[in-house]
């Protein structure tokens, strides 16, 4: 406003000018898209592009996560069709153009055990960096989150496709954050997967469960004398409620 020497009414005026002819997009009030030739078939520019400025507006800590961030680190069988950011604070999901924008809430204690530096990595775009989980965040995230990353099959997936890339140390580290039935519902997988020493660094929280957890809380049997009927895992103090399929 002060480079145009406009008033806020004159201005808001302007960019809603600007928006009808797909000049301007805007995804929260006051905050401002520049949409290039080449961004308006789609509506907007991809979110990697404008997260971290949307995210400093708002004065809140973020990172990608969950499938954009299993693809970013290289697993191929997931098609992220919706762009999911953990943040510690409730904030509704929104779509911009083509794109579908989800906010995962993380409890801010948790949030703030995780989010630190050594364990995200940055998502490059030409308009600069964004933040994203690193490897092992993605893992526990998914685990956690399961139910917005594909499903059960869909996180043994990503554990198969990138679980070997995750540094053991600091999976155990970050596991603490997160809750024991998450922490050995990722334990599980990465050993069905074959990355043991992954798995072995996960073992710990296993030992310390007081009761067994399904595989897959989703689904709930007809009746309870089924529940005896599925295979439980001692190891992981899971019951196995769900049969994990993976694509070779």
């Amino acid at each position: 406003m002060a480079a145009l020497g406009l008033s806020s009414s004159a201005f808001i005026a302007a960019a809603r000018r600007l928006a009808r002819k797909h000049r301007l997009a805007s995804p929260r009030r006051g905050f401002y898209l520049i949409l290039r030739p080449e961004d308006r078939v789609a509506g907007a520019p991809d979110p990697v592009r404008w997260i971290d400025p949307l995210m400093k507006y708002l004065g809140l800590d973020y990172r990608i996560s969950l499938l954009r961030a299993a693809a970013f680190h290289g697993a191929s069988h997931q098609a992220a069709m919706v762009f999911q950011v953990i943040v510690p604070r409730q904030l509704r999901e929104f779509e911009i153009g083509r794109h579908r924008l989800q906010f995962v809430y993380q409890a801010p204690a948790a949030f703030a055990k995780t989010n630190v530096p050594d364990w995200l990595s940055q998502m490059k775009s030409e308009a600069g960096f964004a933040k994203v989980a690193g490897v092992e965040l993605t893992l526990l995230d998914c685990a956690r989150y399961f139910h917005k990353a594909a499903g059960i099959n869909g996180v043994a997936q990503i554990a198969w496709d990138v679980g070997a890339k995750a540094d053991p140390r600091k999976l155990a580290k970050a596991a603490l954050a997160y809750e024991n039935s998450a922490v050995c519902r990722l334990g599980y997988l990465l050993e069905h997967a074959g990355h043991a020493r992954q798995a072995k660094a996960l073992e710990a929280y296993a030992r310390k469960a007081k009761s067994m957890k399904p595989l897959d809380p989703s689904i709930r049997p007809l009746t309870e004398s089924l529940v005896e009927q599925y295979e439980k895992d001692v190891k992981w103090m899971l019951v196995i409620n769900e049969p994990v399929e993976i694509d070779f």
